[in-house]
């Protein structure tokens, strides 16, 4: 079953490109906001795009993504708000879209039942940051009938046992971790990044994008030189934030994002 994620790789190394993917929380500040913000910023150079389900308990999320999450709670947010926003404006967004959240969700609604809604609304793929590995191969399976991708992650700490089966197990591509701790910006990417992300690809034979820590062209730039993608997320949401407090419309959040992911993506080679 065809797949926004594989073809989309796919092109880009035909063409010897990487990707730039942009992480927005759902909702925040409000679903109208999301939904220009899913239209534009493939405009403005994102590949992929990443959409967080807000959760009261975040797990690897920094200060500035839980503030997010926790406003966008207060507000009403549901689950199938976000599915409706993504069906809404999935015929206007070519690039792909996949679902970053808490297995909890996942789990309350259903994992049939989830995936299926997911699928159905335009999602092409999720991230499961709490899933444990034991049971990633069966939501793998099931994510992949419903014609999803499921996204596995691995960070510096894992043990070459968990590296090889993350790498394995992951499809579309993975999500390597630049960083252990939680998502926020940081000055400089670590010694280590090009010599794990080696090791994902040569193991899985899949794209590796690098997130968590990234948050300027340099790092972009950086990253691209040895990944498949780069993951910008807490530098992007914090942005959203002073837009909010700044009492700004819709349409100078949405231009102020679009116009700092535009500047990330000239860091792409």
């Amino acid at each position: 079953m065809d797949n926004r994620i594989d073809t989309t790789f796919a092109r880009l190394a035909e063409r010897r490109h990487k990707a730039l993917m942009p992480y927005i929380t759902a909702g925040y500040p409000d679903l109208d906001a999301t939904a220009k913000l899913l239209v534009e910023m493939p405009k403005a150079g994102a590949s992929v795009i990443e959409l967080g389900f807000p959760y009261s308990d975040p797990i690897a999320d920094g200060p500035v993504i839980q503030e997010s999450f926790t406003r966008a709670l207060a507000a009403g947010l549901l689950v199938g708000d976000i599915f409706e926003t993504v069906r809404k404006v999935r015929q206007d967004v070519q690039a792909p879209i996949v679902a970053m959240l808490s297995f909890s969700i996942v789990y309350r609604i259903g994992v049939e039942t989830f995936l299926t809604r997911a699928a159905e609304a335009g999602f092409d793929g999720l991230i499961v940051p709490d899933l444990s590995l034991e049971e990633a191969p069966d939501i793998a399976g099931q994510a992949s009938a419903a014609g999803l991708r499921l996204v596995m992650l691995a960070a510096p700490t894992s043990s070459p046992d968990r590296f090889r089966r993350i790498a394995e197990i992951s499809q579309g591509f993975v999500y390597y971790i630049a960083v252990a701790g939680t998502t926020g910006e940081r000055d400089k990417l670590p010694d280590d990044l090009a010599e794990n992300v080696r090791r994902l690809r040569e193991i899985g034979g899949k794209p590796v994008c690098v997130g968590f820590g990234v948050s300027r062209p340099e790092h972009v730039r950086q990253v691209c030189q040895v990944a498949d993608g780069a993951i910008v997320g807490s530098a992007i949401v914090r942005r959203v934030t002073e837009a909010v407090d700044g009492k700004a419309t819709t349409s100078t959040l949405v231009d102020g994002v679009t116009d700092f992911v535009r500047q990330l993506a000239t860091g792409l080679p």
